[in-house]
């Protein structure tokens, strides 16, 4: 334990317990690095259970200008938003984990930021409900961090805002204060808006603020999230999927835009075939040949129907889909290399393995991802493949999976760079080729809405304007600059 931390921890201790205030240096260290972010280790971590614990942590690191960095995945993690910049303490929000409520009726559910994505599958399963779930999270992700970090949703029709699935919140920001968003602010507690048939489901507000969207995806620099509820949507009764293999990308994009526009469909992404293989097959010795037999780009999407005439809804969609491919020159299966429609639906509605999916082929991996729109997607996959080239990656072994996002307004289009993280010399490379990619897809129009680590110097170096006025916002919510210190654009370049 560091010195200068000691009391500060100690006071921690007297107010949530000391049995909350951990220093166990291997848990620790795995907080000092996470993908490409390198910091340094915390010095200490603290698990407070209840909101009011929150708010008492906060209150003391203001007196002490002590840094905060909140959490509630359990590793491994990849991203670099909980890696400390500076010496802090981690406050371990995993401890709480209840899911407060399910209401079927409004599809919505209240859950604190320990709930993973396995345990809410398995409660709202119980009340014929699906969560909205990223492809593939890992067991450990904690919802509210998946939706705080803005991961897109497998489902575009149900996108229908960059804040979905996220509704209402409670935050408590820098100077201690309790803040609730959207219809949850009130009037009334959250028994009296149940009593009264609110579910805390319309995420603006109070009046005309907005905390939730400004909260969402600042990394933890601007407040803790305590709850939060969730979109929900009906299980089906029948659910199928469907691949759309293809050689180029023109008339897969063309399929997607006009599935989209109607909103056909559930399920709707696009992948290469290494990012393909890596889903369908867990045998990493097997990733290669499963790739190579597939085509270079498949859509995966699904169809499902629901309580009222769920077999006609699928299909009238099955058709409208059908003669869609049949107009562009689309061939559409039930059946691919190594997978089977119904193997791809068990496959898509759960979380990944105990080692993350993107981990099998190397060990490793480098995800780089961003914002911009479907017919941009070709450019950015050449941009992409020239650089990884120049460092004598071979491009067919390039992850690529692009999720349209919005109902298809958009897309989120993300690369993934397999590599070995024993061989140091490999790893060097490879860390020097993301950066020089993010560096050349930042200068050609790539939008990195999610600016983790190095990409938060190509995000707001590009504008001042907005750098000025988060700067403004996290003195008026955090003044004492407590909160996660270091990230994002909020210290003064030195």
């Amino acid at each position: 334990m560091r010195k200068d931390m000691s009391g500060f921890l100690q006071k921690i201790g007297d107010v949530i317990g000391k049995e909350r205030v951990i220093f166990d240096e291997e848990l620790l260290e795995t907080y000092r690095e996470a993908g490409p972010v390198t910091g340094v280790s915390p010095a200490g971590l603290v698990k407070p259970h209840g909101v009011e614990q929150v708010r008492e942590i906060i209150e003391l690191a203001r007196e002490e200008s002590a840094n905060l960095i909140f959490s509630s995945s359990s590793p491994p993690r990849f991203r670099g938003d909980t890696v400390p910049e500076e010496e802090g303490i981690i406050v371990d929000m995993s401890g709480m984990d209840n899911i407060v409520r399910i209401d079927r009726r409004n599809k919505v559910a209240l859950i604190e930021p320990g709930v993973t994505f396995p345990e809410l599958y398995a409660a709202v399963e119980k009340e014929g409900l699906k969560v909205l779930m990223p492809l593939l999270p890992r067991q450990g992700k904690s919802v509210i961090a998946s939706c705080l970090e803005r991961e897109p949703i497998q489902i575009p029709k149900y996108h229908w805002d960059m804040t979905d699935p996220l509704l209402c919140t409670e935050l408590v920001f820098g100077t201690g204060d309790v803040f609730r968003t959207g219809s949850a602010a009130g009037p009334g507690s959250l028994e009296q808006q149940w009593a009264a048939g609110g579910a805390q489901k319309n995420p603006m507000g109070p009046a005309q603020t907005d905390f939730a969207r400004l909260v969402q995806g600042s990394q933890g620099t601007l407040a803790a999230v305590t709850w939060a509820t969730v979109k929900l949507e009906l299980k089906p009764t029948i659910h199928k999927m469907y691949f759309v293999p293809g050689d180029g990308l023109p008339e897969l994009m063309e399929f997607t835009y006009r599935a989209l526009r109607p909103k056909l469909g559930d399920e709707f992404f696009i992948l290469n075939s290494y990012a393909l293989a890596t889903i369908i097959t867990d045998d990493a010795s097997q990733i290669e040949s499963m790739a190579s037999r597939q085509s270079p780009y498949t859509v995966v999407y699904g169809v499902s129907g629901y309580a009222h005439l769920p077999a006609k809804r699928v299909s009238y969609q099955e058709k409208d889909l059908s003669d869609i491919a049949a107009e562009i020159g689309c061939q559409i299966t039930r059946e691919i290399p190594g997978c089977k429609a119904d193997e791809m639906e068990s496959i898509l509605e759960s979380c990944s393995p105990a080692d993350y999916y993107k981990m099998q082929p190397k060990g490793d991996f480098l995800d780089i991802f961003f914002l911009t729109t479907m017919d941009q997607v070709p450019f950015f996959i050449g941009k992409m493949e020239e650089v990884a080239e120049k460092f004598d990656y071979p491009p067919e072994q390039l992850g690529v999976y692009i999720q349209p996002i919005q109902h298809g307004r958009s897309v989120h289009l993300e690369f993934t760079l397999y590599y070995d993280g024993k061989d140091e010399e490999k790893a060097r490379q490879i860390k020097q080729l993301f950066r020089e990619a993010s560096e050349t897809l930042a200068g050609v129009g790539a939008f990195f809405s999610r600016p983790y680590g190095y990409w938060a110097d190509l995000a707001y170096s590009r504008c001042p304007d907005s750098v000025e006025v988060l700067r403004k916002i996290k003195k008026m919510v955090d003044p004492d600059g407590i909160l996660n210190r270091g990230k994002l654009c909020f210290e003064e370049v030195k």
